[in-house]
């Protein structure tokens, strides 16, 4: 029972990994390829995203639970305290995400669309470019972090 709650945990945390790796070095290079304005990519991204949180939200929860599960039936050690104050970091950057910087991007977008004069639409467009750089920050922590979840998984 312990080696397949392991096992489990290990391949949640690869799953994790896996799935926001695969949009920041797949999706997004592909949805910069097409011939759509930068408003209408941001728009597509928000779909697409809200379609992985359900999907990465359960992942996610799972994975919280087969790590307190691995904890119980292998003795809760150093390894397993400091991967729950990182899965409990992840969450937060989900959450982060999720609810402020896709809506709020999606809202400069929309924004941007709508706007009266190529200078407001200017406006939106660096306010949105901005937004995005700290996104993709927020991103690449959230793969550390999940780098390092993973190692701990396996090594628990």
């Amino acid at each position: 029972m312990s080696a397949a709650v392991h096992t489990i945990h290990a391949t949640l945390a690869g799953v994790w990994l896996g799935g926001v790796i695969f949009t920041i070095i797949v999706v997004s290079p592909a949805l910069k390829q097409m011939k759509w304005s930068e408003a209408e990519r941001v728009e597509i991204r928000s779909v697409i995203g809200k379609h992985y949180a359900r999907v990465g939200s359960i992942n996610l929860v799972l994975l919280a639970i087969f790590a307190v599960l691995d904890g119980l039936l292998r003795g809760f050690g150093a390894i397993f305290y400091v991967e729950y104050v990182l899965l409990a970091g992840m969450f937060g950057l989900v959450a982060a995400h999720g609810a402020y910087f896709g809506r709020k991007l999606t809202a400069l977008a929309e924004a941007e669309k709508r706007a009266g004069s190529a200078e407001e639409a200017h406006t939106f467009a660096q306010k949105r470019r901005a937004l995005q750089k700290v996104s993709l920050q927020v991103s690449l922590l959230d793969i550390l972090i999940s780098a390092a979840v993973i190692a701990l998984a396996i090594n628990a």
